[in-house]
């Protein structure tokens, strides 16, 4: 039986993770990539995922990879599908820069036309991707992946710039290009007291000039590590990176639950609908409101006695979850708190006849059911 359980495993290992051939007119030569799709992807035709473009694919793909897997374990971080582009020998040709002009040279420039007008859409059409674009290198190929933001309408969303090897006047143009950006952008970059001096400095520099920004639709964040490497410093980041660009998508954790929900004098609903309006607006992702954010709101609305706003909640459960006990059971719920037994103990009832969700159980609606129905009871 294990013997079974791990060749099953391999099998959704080998089908989750490959490797593709892509022939490039641009380049004049196919390039190597390598995929990975989310577990969930054959079994959610429906869904749609995030893309992660990794240029450095050959040695960032598995920390990337590692780092989205644990995320996407505790559902902190959403299914991503990951794209490394093996540069394993054409890194410096891929993504070098005219050092006069601080532009691409003949051959990158046929490098970034290849990821724009080839490689993407190829993704695209291929696979079942999310309006949400991210794309991440390493000293040399950060550096590169910053032309992408020259354009006007910059072709990826978030930015992950690690120790990068900035071209004459990229400072400035990345600074212009966020200042007058009118879409929402994630940028992050980072480096280390032990990296690399020549790439320290400008990193300084334009991290000077990105603090000043005041456009809201920027997202900018910086981490300088002590104690790190040139090397090491991917491993500090990565983690970071990936939180910062999807911290909207997590769900409500005790720290936010205590701090920013159930401080507020009321609207703890409409609190709900904002940080998953946030999610789409943002990410581009719609998800269904997680059960257990939906028990945070029900405990800030009983601590607070607003139990008017369940009536809210179960109008917002109906329409995430129509086929399980869940707005009954917030109706049931606002009637029992407000003193209605009657009405409470048809909710339950209506609840025990329906899907089962989270900790909700038929037993449990039962249970209310007969507490409910013993208060109508004449004495």
């Amino acid at each position: 039986m294990k013997q079974l359980l791990l060749l099953f495993l391999f099998s959704l290992s080998l089908f989750a993770q490959k490797t593709e051939l892509i022939k490039s007119d641009k380049l004049g030569t196919t390039r190597e990539i390598i995929v990975s799709l989310p577990p969930s992807y054959e079994t959610s035709p429906g869904k749609r995922y995030p893309v992660l473009l990794l240029l450095d694919g050959q040695y960032l793909f598995d920390s990337f990879q590692g780092a989205l897997k644990y995320g996407e374990y505790w559902d902190d971080l959403p299914e991503t599908i990951i794209i490394g582009i093996n540069q394993k020998n054409s890194r410096m040709d891929d993504c070098t820069f005219d050092e006069t002009e601080g532009m691409p040279t003949q051959r990158s420039a046929a490098f970034y036309n290849f990821i724009g007008e080839e490689l993407m859409p190829f993704i695209e059409k291929k696979y079942r991707v999310a309006p949400f674009r991210i794309i991440a290198g390493h000293d040399t190929t950060a550096g590169f992946l910053n032309f992408f933001l020259y354009k006007e309408n910059p072709f990826f969303n978030a930015y992950i710039s690690l120790s990068p090897e900035l071209a004459p006047g990229m400072e400035n143009q990345i600074t212009t290009s966020l200042t007058n950006t009118k879409k929402p952008v994630f940028y992050y970059q980072s480096s280390a007291d032990g990296d690399i001096k020549q790439l320290r400095e400008p990193v300084a520099s334009l991290d000077n000039s990105l603090k000043s920004i005041t456009n809201p639709l920027v997202n900018y964040k910086f981490d300088n590590f002590r104690n790190a490497s040139h090397y090491s410093l991917v491993l500090y980041s990565i983690p970071n990176a990936l939180y910062q660009i999807f911290d909207s998508y997590k769900p409500i954790s005790s720290t936010e639950f205590s701090e920013k929900i159930v401080v507020l004098p009321s609207g703890y609903v409409d609190y709900l609908t904002k940080k998953y309006d946030n999610t789409t607006e943002k990410l581009g992702l719609n998800i269904p409101i997680r059960i257990n954010d939906f028990k945070a709101i029900e405990a800030a609305i009983l601590k607070n006695k607003a139990y008017d706003e369940l009536e809210k909640l179960a109008q917002l459960a109906n329409k995430n979850y129509p086929k399980t006990m869940l707005a009954d059971y917030e109706l049931g719920l606002m009637y029992e708190k407000t003193g209605d037994a009657k009405k409470a103990a048809s909710k339950y009832q209506r609840a025990s006849q329906l899907e089962e969700i989270g900790d909700l159980t038929k037993d449990m609606m039962y249970n209310k059911y007969d507490d409910m129905k013993s208060l109508t009871v004449k004495r």
